[in-house]
């Protein structure tokens, strides 16, 4: 059975591929081949069939070389003995990567049947797949494994229909993959409520030959009334999926109300033949009230385009038509994966990289966002419905619904965002923060000498503009800072009556940086302006003095004669000063509860450790008393360790967990032990009295055997 698939699968490569691409997809097949041999699956097939057919399945996208050799060997190191490091050296970074992302990601599943879950392991999904191919090999993989999921017992059954419902489908959608979608919704229906599916077949079945012989009559008539008009054209006919029909009766509909069973596609070479087309068709037959649908000029949220009509045939029955073009048939089928076909094209390209662009500003944004509104990004930007908005020029730009002119000047470019000052909405002013809908051209008004808002980061709808907002007043931020260090720089110089040029030579500044770890000048003031460093220290690392910062720090705690008010803006309170840095210490990271004490550094201000930290141990001569600001809210950064009994990954149920905590986590690692596998999760938390909880909540978890703070 092998040798038949792998020579198909070479078959359709030599159609697509160079002959050194042929040569490295050949190349991985015998390598998989051999990490595979002698392994099963459920079903008695050989393992490598598997692989095998997955590649086929992406063979009808027209993907990448690298995409097949990764599909090829994507199970060598979950199901094999093969690692990245071999898998670069053989076959490239690019397939090395891939591949070791979905071993990551096979090991993933849901905890339970909440949609909370399905939601969360959907995020892990999205955002581990920075590589869009990723999605390409888990979606034919899961395919694959639903057409021959005749092996799994019950329980695993359904645990695979629910993941591919409730994550990998919506997903499918949102990238417009509609045909492998359709195929997985089938299957999971057949699975899931037998009893229904058949049903619905049955009923299909008992009029099938009656259905296809209206359909052969249907296509004749518009096959012989678009030859007349000289029209080039292909036509193909269906009776509509099971699950589609499944979808309308359980939302309501009556058989005899569906009026797509019978479809016809009408594939055209140019769009002004697709109009002139659904003009011909509405001449001859009576149009379905309300069932025309234009979405060339105005494509779905998954950038389908089509136009859509109803009908009724001459026989009496109801007919859907759709009108399209080749390139727009072939991304209704594949979605995102017939970009890799038709990248040429500049239309269908702008608006894959729009698609792809909303997915990186997400996975970007991630990292500074609770698991709550990461989840809510997620279901705004990608999974909710969007809508399309027109520049003066008609150039179209997705957004997702409740955006503002705002978001759609960022979207245009960062320049565009930075200077906005107004915005005309169909040919009206209105207010930057009004919610922007479909359909709607939009003219942003622009002022050389404009500056973003901070309050616009209450108004964007989109964490694309969010992070623009942001990263501007983090740069304006740290020019205030450098320049504010500048001036007590020059002030503390005038003062002890030296001269700059004297003093700060490149000799000198390369002094400062090396001993302080900065870049240059403008890095030594920030580090004064942002209260790292104290001009007197900065100048006395110049001139070599023998007083080091730790002795001025301990002879103004001495005098005592400034008190830090309890509106200070810093976490942290110390009696005796309020233009000194402090920082929390990264080797116990105390976290707002935590009983704390200040110890003076060389250089560094003022680190704050916990009280029984060891690294402090002994250094009673150093120490100050210092204590929490409970008037400041702010987040702190903390380590712990989870050990469980199996050695099963048990990822998403924790990270599920700490969703439901609001516990960010910022970065996992994990480690295979002989007893179960072990897992340490920085998270972000503003009080140790959250951290608890979050702690005793993990066991609830019968897997969970320890959870210690590190």
């Amino acid at each position: 059975m092998k040798e038949k698939l792998w020579e198909t699968l070479y078959q359709k490569c030599e159609t697509l591929y160079t002959g050194s691409e042929l040569e490295k997809i050949e190349s991985s097949y015998h390598y998989a081949d051999k990490v595979h041999e002698g392994k099963f699956r459920k079903n008695k097939e050989e393992y490598i069939t598997h692989p095998l057919n997955v590649a086929l399945i992406l063979m009808d996208y027209m993907v990448d070389a690298t995409t097949i050799v990764a599909s090829l060997v994507h199970e060598t190191i979950n199901h094999g003995t093969s690692s990245k490091e071999e898998l670069e050296s053989l076959f490239g970074e690019e397939v090395a990567e891939i591949v070791a992302v979905i071993s990551k990601l096979n090991r993933l599943e849901l905890s339970d049947d909440s949609s909370y879950s399905a939601m969360n392991l959907r995020k892990v999904l999205v955002g581990m797949s920075e590589d869009v191919r990723v999605l390409f090999i888990k979606m034919a993989d899961r395919l694959h494994n639903l057409r021959t999921a005749e092996g799994l017992d019950a329980e695993t059954l359904k645990k695979k229909v629910n993941e591919t419902m409730t994550v990998l489908i919506p997903i499918a959608h949102r990238l417009g993959m509609y045909q492998m979608k359709s195929e997985m919704e089938d299957l999971c229906l057949l699975y899931s409520k037998p009893e229904v599916y058949h049903d619905i077949l049955d009923k299909l079945n008992q009029t099938e030959k009656n259905l296809h012989a209206s359909l052969e009559e249907m296509e004749e008539d518009i096959s012989e009334m678009l030859t007349e008009q000289n029209i080039p054209f292909k036509i193909k006919s269906r009776v509509k999926s099971v699950y589609s029909i499944y979808n309308k009766l359980n939302n309501g509909k009556k058989w005899e109300n569906i009026y797509d069973i019978l479809a016809l596609r009408i594939i055209v070479e140019k769009v002004s033949d697709c109009y002139l087309t659904i003009g011909l068709i509405h001449s001859k037959y009576r149009p379905i009230p309300g069932r025309f649908k234009d979405y060339i000029a105005m494509p779905k949220q998954n950038m389908y385009q089509s136009l859509h009509t109803g009908v009724f045939g001459s026989d009496g029955n109801r007919y859907e038509v759709q009108v399209r073009t080749e390139e727009m048939d072939e991304f209704a089928e594949k979605g995102v994966a017939s970009h890799f076909a038709y990248k040429e094209k500049h239309y269908m390209k702008n608006m894959m990289e729009q698609k792809l662009e909303i997915l990186r500003n997400l996975i970007e944004s991630s990292e500074s966002l609770s698991d709550v509104e990461f989840q809510s990004n997620l279901q705004n930007e990608i999974f909710n419905e969007s809508i399309y908005i027109f520049t003066p020029k008609g150039d179209v730009l997705e957004l997702p619904i409740g955006s503002t002119p705002i978001d759609f000047a960022y979207r245009i470019h960062s320049d565009v965002g930075n200077k906005t000052v107004g915005a005309i909405v169909n040919d009206a002013i209105v207010p930057l923060s009004y919610e922007l809908k479909n359909n709607d051209v939009v003219k942003i008004k622009t002022s050389p000498t404009a500056t973003p808002n901070k309050e616009w980061l209450n108004i964007v709808k989109t964490s694309h503009a969010k992070n623009k907002i942001k990263a501007y007043f983090s740069k304006q931020e740290k020019e205030i800072y450098t320049e504010s260090g500048k001036s007590i720089l020059m002030s503390e110089l005038r003062k002890r009556k030296l001269s700059f040029d004297n003093l700060f030579t490149s000799e000198n500044v390369k002094k400062v940086c090396t001993e302080l770890k900065l870049e240059n000048l403008e890095d030594i003031y920030f580090s004064i302006g942002s209260l790292r460093y104290t001009a007197t220290y900065i100048i006395s690392v110049i001139l070599g003095e023998k007083k080091q910062i730790q002795d001025v720090l301990l002879e103004r705690m001495g005098r005592g004669n400034e008190k830090i008010p309890k509106t200070s803006n810093s976490v942290i309170l110390v009696d005796g000063m309020s233009d000194i840095l402090v920082t929390l210490s990264k080797c116990c990271q105390p976290v707002m509860g935590d009983e704390i004490v200040g110890y003076i550094t060389k250089g560094e201000g003022i680190a704050v450790h916990k009280k029984d930290c060891p690294n402090i141990a002994g250094k009673k001569a150093r120490m100050i008393p210092v204590s929490w600001n409970e008037m400041q809210e702010e987040y702190f950064y903390t380590t712990i360790r989870i050990q469980t009994e199996e050695n099963k990954n048990y990822l998403a149920d924790l990270i599920s967990k700490s969703s439901e905590k609001n516990i960010f986590i910022d970065s996992v690692k994990t480690k295979e032990t002989k007893d179960g596998i072990e897992y340490e999760f920085v998270v972000k938390i503003q009080k140790k009295e959250d951290l608890e909880k979050f702690i005793n909540s993990l066991y609830q978890y019968s897997f969970v055997k320890k959870v210690e703070r590190i």
